[in-house]
């Protein structure tokens, strides 16, 4: 059995990450969707969130189980006898840093392999960052993330109320 590890933060998924973990179901034997509960950077979601709705969004794809993780990537990758990392590559200055990262991983656990699987047209332009934006300033994000996501955002915005300060101002507000 070939299993591989699909990681990220997930705040929110979308469904471009739905697609790279349906797409990635197919290649693998078993995809171990992995949420990070601490990262170095600002989430809008606890990692109880981002778990639940993760699991809720991709509990269809039989082959594909998600849980959480803390630490090295790779390490993680090592402890669940992953073969693989699954990562998706939208455009191209993804491509920089997720190539660095599959560097530094390789010479960490030569063993285990980066498969980048490039996004479906339709998903280029999805991020979370989008996403969390768009969702900041009321905008539709329906075409973005599936129903549970949109109403989870839509609530902890309502929480946080007009002076939010967990989502910076990009460009979309320009």
């Amino acid at each position: 059995m070939v299993r591989a590890l699909f990681p990220g933060t997930f705040d929110p998924i979308h469904y471009g990450h739905i697609d790279i973990a349906e797409r990635a179901s197919k290649l693998f034997d078993e995809i171990i969707v992995a949420v990070y509960d601490k990262p170095l950077k600002n989430l809008l979601l606890s990692p109880e969130e981002r778990l639940y709705l993760t699991q809720e969004c991709l509990k269809a794809i039989p082959n594909v189980k998600v849980v959480g993780y803390s630490g090295l990537t790779v390490a993680f990758a090592q402890q669940i006898k992953a073969k693989a990392i699954v990562r998706g590559l939208r455009v191209f200055s993804d491509f920089e840093h997720e190539f660095r990262m599959a560097l530094a991983n390789h010479h960490l656990a030569p063993e285990i392999e980066v498969v980048a699987l490039i996004t479906s047209d339709r998903h280029t332009f999805l991020s979370s960052t989008t996403v969390r934006e768009v969702a900041s300033l009321n905008g539709d994000i329906s075409m973005m993330v599936p129903p549970l996501v949109k109403e989870a955002l839509k609530k902890r915005f309502l929480a946080l109320g007009e002076d939010q300060t967990v989502v910076p101002p990009t460009y979309l507000r320009d």
